[in-house]
């Protein structure tokens, strides 16, 4: 993952007054505090948009851009950051307007040094505070992996040390849980802490596989066994022998191959089809479902003796609701992946971002999740995704009065599965939705005008 670009407090001062600006930057200029400014309003927020600051200090009466104009468009990248306004011509109306629009403080001038550094030092502190808390999570995040697996809820704590428990012990083992939630993942970390990881780790996906064929792929034949029968096949049991069978929806299993695998479990041993003599095997096998099992008995749909082998031991996986507490860590992961896939330097997520992300039920779980941090990851321009870089389905269900104006821009863009062509798609779209308004367009997609020109040339748009 590519760094993030804020690895100190940062300040940006806007003021078309240089005499003004200087003053600024000389009395909060400090250790671990990186400050950058511009006489230039619409220059002043794209540094904004580039750098990402904790801390906005700008004129309210200026040329091209008000400070007003300044902290909506502020407000609308990214509401945590505090922005101070000042001006020559206060009014008790205007004041009451910025703070009501988001802003932290509105200062008269001439504001004396003293004033300047005594309203910012409890932000820098606040920011300084802010970016121990991203070091921390990292720092958590790590702690918090186990086995490929992620969590520090105490159903998370509990499900993995039932499975440092078992894991050295089992020989056939249930993990129920919902699609999506990984079973799969706790399947491999089973197989990682027995003494069978050296051997093979063997996926058979029950759901997948034709009914006729089901004993064939896993139990093996012989030559001639029935037509096309060629050559003796080994099946999927023997190959996971000394190893460990993953047997994935488990629920989606024939009755006749459900009887055959019962011998499996009780005898270590399988019998080819076609063939008279069985085969001793040493097999280990986790079997998973989304299913509950002890409904498929009552319906006869699933054998009572191999359920009740089966949940020698049961390990359950709680959604992703019933583990909420998780999902900055999961957030987070994600983050990084995506990061790495997509060549971006995505830093973090937006408060309102998140908390449109807690809001959500999740019934698709971690699979869900996954999928929306990465579309977020491909669609957001920026460093940091916010409530627009979210899938059109979370922005309305339910929450629409969470959703800015402008998200209309990428819902009005159809999307390819080409990175680059998704990212022409809303360059074009944002430029449309402007007028062809650059530094509206760059605004919309939360970069910089440069950064907007470049890519109008990347992709022959000028």
């Amino acid at each position: 993952m590519s760094p993030c670009p804020k690895s100190d407090v940062r300040i940006v001062i806007i003021d078309d007054n240089a005499g003004s600006v200087e003053l600024m930057a000389s009395a909060l200029a400090g250790e671990g505090v990186d400050i950058v400014t511009s006489t230039d309003p619409e220059d002043g927020l794209d540094l904004i948009f580039q750098g990402h600051p904790q801390i906005v200090i700008t004129d309210l009466v200026m040329p091209k851009l008000t400070g007003m104009q300044i902290l909506e468009r502020v407000m609308e990248f990214d509401p945590a950051i505090d922005v101070i306004l000042m001006t020559a011509h206060y009014s008790t109306e205007s004041a009451v307007e910025a703070i009501k629009k988001g802003a932290t403080d509105y200062l008269n001038k001439p504001v004396s040094v003293s004033a300047i550094r005594e309203r910012t030092k409890a932000l820098i502190a606040q920011a300084r505070q802010g970016l121990r808390a991203s070091e921390l999570e990292r720092e958590l995040l790590e702690a918090s992996r186990f086995q490929g697996l992620i969590g520090r809820s105490p159903k998370m704590l509990d499900m993995f040390s039932a499975v440092r428990r078992v894991a050295p012990h089992y020989r056939s083992l249930l993990i129920t849980g919902q699609t999506g939630t990984g079973k799969d993942l706790v399947a491999r970390a089973v197989h990682q802490l027995s003494p069978a990881s050296s051997g093979n780790f063997v996926v058979v996906n029950c759901s997948a596989v034709v009914e006729t064929l089901f004993e064939s792929e896993l139990f093996g034949h012989v030559k001639g066994s029935f037509t096309g029968a060629d050559r003796d096949k080994v099946g999927l049991v023997e190959h996971a022998s000394r190893g460990t069978l993953f047997l994935d929806e488990i629920g989606d299993m024939p009755l006749s191959t459900q009887a055959k695998l019962l011998r499996v479990l009780q005898n270590q041993e399988v019998q080819r089809v076609g063939s008279l003599m069985p085969h001793k095997v040493d097999v280990r096998v986790v079997a998973a479902t989304n299913k509950n099992l002890r409904s498929a008995i009552a319906e006869r749909a699933f054998r009572e003796d191999l359920y009740y082998r089966l949940t020698m031991v049961e390990v359950h996986i709680p959604s992703l609701s019933e583990r909420l507490e998780d999902l900055p860590l999961l957030t987070h992961h994600f983050l990084e992946r995506f990061s790495h896939q997509f060549s971006k330097p995505l830093c973090s997520v937006t408060r309102r971002a998140q908390i449109m992300l807690s809001r959500h039920a999740w019934p698709g779980n971690i699979r869900e999740l996954e999928n929306v941090i990465g579309h977020a990851c491909m669609i957001v321009m920026g460093d940091t995704i916010d409530v627009m870089d979210l899938p059109e389905y979370l922005r309305t269900g339910g929450h629409a009065d969470c959703v800015p104006a402008h998200a209309a821009v990428t819902d009005a863009i159809p999307t390819s599965s080409s990175l680059e062509e998704n990212e022409r798609l809303l360059v074009i779209g944002a430029l449309e939705h402007a007028k062809g308004n650059q530094s509206e367009a760059a605004r919309l997609l939360r970069i910089g005008r440069d950064a907007l020109r470049y890519k109008m040339k990347k992709f022959n748009l000028a």
